[in-house]
């Protein structure tokens, strides 16, 4: 079996968290630079150079490409034939954080009691952890730092069983356009369908993992993300909330199975940096 030390993981989870609020992903950058080719509106163009400018500054200059550097949630995938050595893999992963956040300087927005004693843990731990057994004998990191501001507007729907694709598509256009300019479109809509309350909210999140713009692997779904995201377009809330075509770059939908009685729908809004960084050990 082979064996992993937790100083190994501590330092890749130290380096992730920099790198995340670095740099933006190649996919990403790629899929801006179209929405500003596409984009009709001045305004709309003008905050869309702005934002490739801040990217191209931000990995220039070694700073955030974002002042909020948001909660670190990690998702691990654990090989089933991985031994890990030397502490606790979740301890190991917060020290990670404790230090990516200390050494690059990034701002510290975790709190202790989310309402007794709103203190700040000054480290940003604990991090949101979420861990996959998989087959194999390596480990996944995938840090994603997600800001309140996309956060916030976010939710969890149980629709009934009979709803169907129609009011899946009224509630994400319902979170869109009541986000308006706040999550710092234009954004990426991931959203999860099936399994249950709380499997459909980790879903929406992962779905932003994948790469911007790349379609699902179902064509039924696949139809549904190039429908929501020319109905989102249509909303005219633009670059920043400030008008224009592209209110959104990508939907990106994951599914499982859920209740025959059952309709869990979450979606999960993303800012314009949707940063993330992931390495295998």
């Amino acid at each position: 079996m082979r064996e992993i030390k937790t100083e190994e993981i501590i330092k890749a989870v130290k380096n992730l968290c920099i790198e995340a609020n670095y740099s933006t992903t190649t996919d990403l950058k790629d899929r801006i630079k179209k929405a500003f080719e596409e984009e009709q509106s001045d305004i709309g163009k003008e905050v869309l150079s702005v934002i490739i400018k801040n990217q191209e500054m931000a990995k220039k200059e070694k700073m955030p490409v974002c002042q909020d550097t948001g909660i670190a949630v990690v998702f691990a995938e654990i090989g089933q034939d991985l031994h890990i050595t030397g502490g606790i893999f979740s301890e190991a992963v917060n020290e990670g954080v404790r230090q990516g956040y200390t050494e690059g300087y990034l701002r510290k927005s975790v709190i202790s009691d989310p309402v007794f004693k709103r203190l700040n843990t000054n480290d940003n731990t604990p991090a949101i952890i979420h861990t996959d057994i998989v087959p194999g004998n390596k480990l996944s990191l995938t840090v994603m730092p997600k800001g309140s501001g996309a956060e916030n507007m976010s939710e969890v729907r149980m629709l009934r069983a009979s709803d169907g694709l129609k009011e899946i598509k009224n509630f994400v256009l319902e979170k869109v356009r009541g986000s308006g300019g706040r999550p710092c479109p234009p954004i990426i809509v991931g959203v999860g369908v099936g399994g249950n309350l709380e499997r459909c909210a980790i879903l929406s999140k992962k779905a932003l993992l994948r790469e911007t713009g790349k379609p699902n692997k179902d064509p039924n779904w696949a139809q549904l993300e190039k429908e929501l995201l020319k109905d989102i377009n249509r909303l005219g809330i633009g670059p920043m909330g400030l008008g224009g075509t592209i209110t959104a770059l990508s939907v990106h939908i994951m599914i499982e199975p859920c209740h025959i009685a059952s309709l869990p729908v979450a979606v999960n809004i993303q800012c314009h940096a949707n940063r993330h960084k992931t390495i295998i050990l």
